[in-house]
Order: C-alpha cells, then sequence, then structure tokens
C-alpha cells in the first residue's frame, strides 16, 4: 500500500510547480492510491482506533487495580499491619511492568493488522537479537533477576530506611531494575538492583539504642545508677513514648573509666525508628538532673590528682636525695702512694 505514496507525490509536485505534464508511467497509479486510501479509511483506521481504546482501557484497567491494592495496602498500615508496605511495592512494580507489556502488544497489533507486516520473520529476528542483546547485556539482566529476587523475599519496600551499595535514606520508589534511595539531606540516589549485595533495613521488627551518660570521677556510682535508672523509667511511663517502648531500659552500671569522666550506658528497646523523640527526652532530663545533684560532667583529657600521685611524687624525690648521697666511683681521687715502694 505504502509502495505507491512516492509517485504520487512525484506527480503531484511535478504537477503543481512545473506544470510539466505528468509521466506515463505515473498516470495509472491515482487509482491504485485511491484504492489503498480508501481501504485504510475503511478497514485499517478502524482497526487502528479499536486497537488504540483497547490498550487504553487495559492500561487503565491496571492503574485502576494497583491504585485500589495500594489504598487497601495503605489502610493496612494505618491498622497496624506489617505486610501493607510489600504488598504497596508489588503494586508499584506490576502497575509500570503491566503498562509496558501492554504498550508492547498493542505496538505489535497495529504492525500485523493495520501496516500488514509479517511479524514472522521480525519476531525470530527478535529472538536471536534478544539472545545477543543478554550477552552483551549481562548488568541488565542480572539487575532484573535481583530486583525479583528482593520483592520475593521482601528485603525491603518503599518506605523503609536501608542502606545500600553504602547509602543510607528512604526507599521512594523500586522497579525491577532500580531502586531510588532519598538520603536524609534531601539526596536522591539510583542504585541499580544488581548493586544491592547487603541490604541494612532499619525499619523491621525493633531498635535498640545506647545513650552514654559522662559523669565526673568525683560522682558515687551507688547515687548516680539509682537516679538514672529513675529518669529512664519516668520517661518509659510518659504517655507520650510508653506506646513506643518493647521493654523497661537497662542502666548497666560503670562501663568505662577515661580521665575522669565515668561511663554509665542506658540501653533502651522501641519500635523501629521510633527511639529518637524518646532518648532526647530522656537526655534532656538527666542533663537537668545531674544540675540538680551538683554532678559533674567527666573528661576524658582532664588528668587526677590525688593522694596516689603525690605519694608517689615523695618516693621519686627520696629516691633522687638517696642517689645524691651516694658517693660516685668515677670521682674517687687516684692513689698517690707507690704500692711497690709505699713511698
Amino acid at each position: 500500500m505504502y509502495s505507491t505514496i512516492f509517485p504520487h507525490v512525484l506527480m503531484a509536485f511535478a504537477i503543481l510547480r512545473w506544470r510539466q505534464p505528468v509521466p506515463s508511467f505515473l498516470r495509472g497509479l491515482d487509482q491504485e492510491w485511491l484504492s489503498d486510501v480508501q481501504e485504510f479509511l475503511h478497514t485499517g483506521l478502524p482497526k487502528l482506533i479499536f486497537i488504540a481504546l483497547y490498550a487504553w482501557a487495559l492500561i487503565l484497567l491496571v492503574n485502576f487495580i494497583t491504585t485500589r491494592v495500594i489504598k487497601v495496602a495503605e489502610r493496612r498500615d494505618t491498622l497496624g499491619h506489617a505486610s501493607g508496605a510489600q504488598v504497596r511495592t508489588l503494586a508499584t512494580v506490576i502497575r509500570a511492568t503491566g503498562i509496558v507489556i501492554v504498550a508492547f502488544l498493542a505496538f505489535l497489533q497495529i504492525m500485523e493488522n493495520v501496516l500488514h507486516f509479517n511479524l514472522g520473520p521480525f519476531l525470530a529476528s527478535a529472538g536471536v537479537a534478544g539472545v545477543a542483546i543478554g550477552l552483551a547485556a549481562q548488568t541488565i539482566v542480572k539487575d532484573v533477576l535481583n530486583g525479583i529476587l528482593i520483592l520475593i523475599e521482601d528485603q525491603y519496600n518503599v518506605g523503609d530506611v536501608v542502606t545500600l551499595a553504602g547509602m543510607t535514606g528512604t526507599v521512594e520508589t523500586m522497579t525491577l531494575r532500580k531502586t531510588t534511595v532519598r538520603g536524609f539531606d534531601g539526596t536522591l540516589y539510583i542504585i541499580p538492583n544488581s548493586q544491592v549485595t547487603n541490604v541494612a533495613n532499619q525499619t523491621r521488627g525493633f531498635s535498640v539504642s545506647t545513650l552514654n551518660v559522662s559523669v565526673d570521677f568525683s560522682a558515687n556510682p551507688d547515687q548516680v545508677i539509682p537516679l538514672l535508672k529513675k529518669i529512664a523509667l519516668e520517661v518509659r511511663n510518659e504517655p507520650a513514648f510508653k506506646d513506643i517502648f518493647l521493654s523497661d531500659p537497662q542502666v548497666f552500671g560503670v562501663d568505662s573509666i577515661k580521665g575522669t569522666e565515668v561511663i554509665y550506658p542506658i540501653q533502651i528497646r522501641t519500635l523501629a525508628r521510633k527511639q529518637f523523640d524518646a532518648m532526647r527526652e530522656m537526655q534532656r532530663r538527666i542533663r537537668l538532673a545531674l544540675e540538680e545533684y551538683n554532678l559533674l560532667p567527666g573528661s576524658p583529657y582532664r588528668v587526677l590528682s590525688g593522694p596516689t600521685q603525690s605519694t608517689t611524687q615523695s618516693a621519686s624525690t627520696a629516691r633522687e636525695a638517696e642517689a645524691a648521697k651516694a658517693p660516685d666511683p668515677t670521682m674517687a681521687k687516684p692513689n698517690e702512694t707507690n704500692p711497690f715502694t709505699a713511698e
């Protein structure tokens, strides 16, 4: 059909531009061109419109189903179900993949039914080319396969705080080929799934945090430890924080001593990524309590001065005095008497 378009264009151009007589070999193409146009308007155009509308309806159906699934997943998140994020991630991937498949199938139907291309050789060539492209683009194939495994194993989902390929942030989108992570400073990282070899997911299960409290060496540990336990339990029983704690805070006692600094660790176990507000409130109350009880913070660079140091200095001074009184054999005078004549 389209092999006759070019001669008709030449004929029309010759008539309008130079007003030359039409060559005899072009005169018989008018009727063929008109019949091809009529055939396209009669059969090809309705098929094209039908295929386009059908593909558009399928895309709308995929969008509708995935949108409903995402809304259900968000409702499950509000009810406390842990699988909501996984369902939302799967729905997003299915929507993107489904739209691509529908568009590709619509393209094949247009090529075969409207443009009358023989798809047999095309598909055979596409198969051979697919093998060649697969061998050349092994990274892309690895991306897709690793993305499928990530979804099946539920390693992370959209909205999780993760560390992937050395980048830490919140997962914004995820496809079979790549994962986009938004850093805490606003930077967007695009990570191919083939580079995801280790996953550190901070939003699964619970979080454990340790607050190291520094108190001066002069403070009595038997007074500091009960005070820290009291403050930690007060924060744990606060109405704003009692629902996020999974157990009572633990004060382990004296952990280390550096200079005049004595470290008292406090460990808290909360829901995943919910420990920050509780730790800030706990630090605020510990600061006020240390001031109330006149307890100073320690310093790892401050040198201790006490009886042990003065005793050591006195002992070293006495040893130096005794060493000064002892005779030095190198300073002895030579013998003035001749040992042979005794003169």
